[in-house]
């Protein structure tokens, strides 16, 4: 996970990589197909990684902004009438 720049967390909502992981981790493949199909699948985690890591990164932009609205609307809150 902190290879990946991501939480272990995130990892065990995820049960396709979860599973490879513990594939990979075991020593055994999960499929016969041989380096073709783990280089497609090594690319599929990539991108599925990549999006993760998007979708973070728009969630954490609108936190802010939501954080930002929060306060100006405390403050116009506690100003006096």
């Amino acid at each position: 996970a902190a290879t990946a720049g991501v939480s272990r967390s995130w990892i065990y909502t995820q049960p396709d990589l979860l599973e490879r992981i513990h594939t990979l981790s075991n020593g055994r493949t999960s499929d016969s197909s041989g380096p073709a199909a783990q280089r497609a699948s090594v690319a599929s985690l990539q991108r599925r990684l990549e999006l993760a890591h998007d979708r973070v990164r728009q969630l954490t932009a609108e936190n802010e902004q939501l954080r930002d609205e929060l306060a100006h609307a405390y403050g116009r809150l506690r100003r006096p009438t």
